[in-house]
């Protein structure tokens, strides 16, 4: 009897071992940082490159389908312009210009902090191209933080599309990163996205991984 239990105790302990390295979520998430970019939708990119256009993808990013392209414009705001806006693609439904929080000095444009798509009431901006320019009546934003991953994955995490989490940020200039956003889709590919401003003030790189903390 004392044999018996002693397997079932070992076999139960081995179960839980096993299910830890199969089943449990990832020891950290993996972070990409982002430099101020744009997003076209087909009738602004036919107006900035010319009608028939096709983007010249250089380097595939961490999220299915996504690529960063040759092309870049210039976004021109009130008090000032910003040269070489690098162009991502594929087109959307709506222009969108991602811009850091420093660039809106420079432009004179109070951009808020929003997730992609949510671009109801933010500010416009001129952007140009090499064949003509485009006056958008709103779609400029800061980034918020956010972290891509599967379904599955949030499971994992005890997390769910929509939740707004804390992350902890390990090294010398680490800390918490507050209001971070999930973004658990099936197309989705693991990883927390900050832009330049925030991973310098944190010391975060392409190889910083970050935990939910809640």
């Amino acid at each position: 009897m004392a044999n018996e239990n002693y397997e079932q105790v070992l076999n139960l302990l081995l179960e839980a071992i096993n299910s830890g390295k199969n089943g449990g979520a990832p020891a950290g998430i993996p972070v990409g940082v982002s430099n101020h970019h744009i997003h076209l939708s087909q009738a602004d990119q036919d107006k900035l490159f010319g009608p028939g256009y096709q983007l010249t993808s250089i380097k595939d990013l961490s999220q299915p389908g996504q690529f960063a392209c040759k092309e870049t414009v210039t976004i021109v705001g009130p008090k000032g312009a910003i040269e070489k806006i690098r162009v991502l693609g594929p087109v959307r439904k709506q222009t969108q210009v991602e811009i850091l929080a420093g660039d809106g000095f420079k432009l004179g444009v109070k951009a808020p902090a929003r997730l992609s798509g949510d671009l109801a009431g933010t500010p416009g901006i001129t952007i140009v191209g090499p064949k003509g320019s485009v006056q958008i009546p709103e779609g400029v934003i800061v980034a918020q933080r956010h972290v891509h991953m599967l379904p599955q994955e949030a499971a994992q995490y005890g997390v769910k599309d929509g939740d707004i989490v804390s992350l902890k940020v390990d090294g010398p200039r680490g800390g918490t990163l507050d209001n971070v956003a999930i973004r658990a889709t099936s197309t989705s590919a693991l990883e927390c996205h900050v832009d330049t401003e925030e991973a310098n003030a944190f010391g975060m790189s392409s190889a910083t991984k970050v935990t939910i903390v809640k």
